[in-house]
């Protein structure tokens, strides 16, 4: 995936965290599973997902999408993703 696929995972990562007022409980563990959605073995992912989520429809499409993300994504593409979501969640607006 190019830095274009990159920067779409941010956009969508921002719209997630700023969609609306984050409690204690919500922000920490949005950022858990997006961490490891983007660099996190595909079993961890799918057993975050299953923490809030059961819904063999939803754990099929997590399963899909981590699948495309880990085959698509190089590690440049991960790092350069995760830089850029650490200077979001240090933002005052976070």
């Amino acid at each position: 995936m190019t830095r274009a696929g990159a920067l779409l995972l941010l956009c969508t990562a921002l719209l997630l965290i700023a969609g609306g007022k984050c409690d204690d409980d919500l922000c920490p563990a949005l950022r858990d599973t997006i961490d490891l959605f983007i660099s996190g073995s595909h079993e961890a992912y799918i057993k975050q997902v299953e923490k809030y989520n059961q819904n063999s429809d939803v754990l099929e499409t997590a399963n899909t999408l981590k699948s495309c993300n880990d085959e698509k994504l190089t590690p440049q593409d991960k790092q350069d993703a995760l830089s850029a979501l650490n200077k979001i969640y240090s933002s005052s607006l976070c």
